[in-house]
């Protein structure tokens, strides 16, 4: 199906900024896409316009009941040259998935992935090349009726903005120190833990800035029921090297199920690594660390792609992982999705979308 939409073009260009200023999520390029919601006529008038300010009501429901939903996926620049995409049809889906538990009518994902392409052809050109950097892309949705009643919106608008980016942790592929967070909890089974939305990030804002204050990169999560059980680490997925084999906690409810995580265990399985989804104790890992089987750790998400854990802190005692280094599973899982993305590896998997 073709799909049209009106283009706005912006009429004043930003200037693009050096690559040794782009940080993460700060800068944004010149377009943006909307789409607009009303009940009894559904998802209307697609148009990319200049990016700007978002005009709401005061009593828009989404300051008001947090019904809102976001994705985030990447943009890169191959060595061929071509403009390339990861895995952005499973965004969308997963964007649904998250729409269905917040009562926000669901997408069409063709037309998404389609308004996608079209702003990032006419943005093109804010993709940056230099190493370990991408466009950042925030598809997000958000509920724009002006009523104070407790009750799904009758109004949406679904947005699209992007972002040139270099590293998301400024220690890059380096490893990070994790602080086990024992008062705090994210999400349970039967919550929104699953959903991409807004509330799960804001619970997790305290956690992090007491792990922040004591030094560490972020905060790792167990689970919200009997406190014992790992989940995520900050907002990415998170794996152990245990004995030989890579083990993630199975999704249960109130872990994300994300899009690296679920390339990662592809990628393990078609190396013939061994590799467990289950239930795991924050005891087992310590008892790992003691005996001297846990060998490596690390988290997975779009933002750093694989984060290798070097440390982390438990009831007041520190354990240092792999002598704090990265490790060879992490080093093989990060040069094979980068090299993917970036075109330098085949992608045997079918996984990229290249916009033409």
């Amino acid at each position: 199906m073709t799909y049209t939409f009106k283009i706005e073009h912006t009429r004043i260009p930003k200037q693009k900024p050096a690559t040794d200023q782009l940080g993460f999520g700060k800068i944004f390029t010149d377009h943006m896409f909307i789409l607009d919601y009303t009940e009894g006529q559904g998802w209307h008038d697609g148009r990319i316009v200049p990016y700007q300010p978002i005009l709401l009501d005061p009593s828009a429901m989404v300051f008001h009941y947090g019904q809102t939903v976001f994705e985030g996926m990447k943009a890169y620049i191959t060595v061929n040259g071509e403009v390339s995409l990861f895995r952005p049809e499973r965004n969308f889906a997963r964007l649904n998935a998250s729409n269905a538990r917040l009562c926000i009518p669901t997408i069409d994902e063709e037309l998404a992935l389609e308004a996608l392409k079209q702003l990032v052809k006419l943005d093109r050109d804010w993709i940056p090349t230099a190493e370990n950097t991408s466009l950042y892309i925030r598809p997000f949705i958000i509920a724009t009726e002006p009523y104070l009643g407790v009750s799904p919106s009758k109004k949406y608008q679904f947005i699209i903005i992007m972002s040139p980016v270099g590293s998301y942790y400024a220690e890059g592929i380096n490893p990070v120190k994790i602080l086990v967070e024992k008062q705090y909890v994210r999400a349970v089974a039967g919550g929104t833990g699953e959903a991409k939305t807004g509330g799960n990030y804001a619970s997790s804002l305290k956690a992090q800035e007491v792990a922040a204050k004591e030094g560490y990169a972020q905060t790792l999560w167990l689970d919200g029921r009997e406190n014992e059980y790992v989940e995520e680490v900050g907002s990415m997925n998170i794996f152990f090297k245990i004995n030989g084999t890579v083990v993630t906690p199975a999704l249960n409810g109130s872990i994300l199920p994300g899009i690296t995580r679920d390339s990662m265990l592809q990628v393990l399985r078609k190396h013939n690594i061994p590799v467990q989804e289950r239930r795991i104790s924050i005891t087992e890992i310590i008892e790992a660390h003691k005996q001297g089987t846990l060998e490596e750790s690390f988290g997975t998400g779009t933002a750093a792609v694989i984060s290798p854990i070097g440390q982390l802190k438990f009831e007041g005692t520190e354990y240092v992982i792999n002598n704090g280094e990265i490790g060879e599973v992490a080093q093989l899982l990060y040069d094979t999705l980068t090299g993917i993305q970036y075109g330098k590896l085949e992608d045997v998997y079918s996984w990229t979308v290249i916009v033409k």
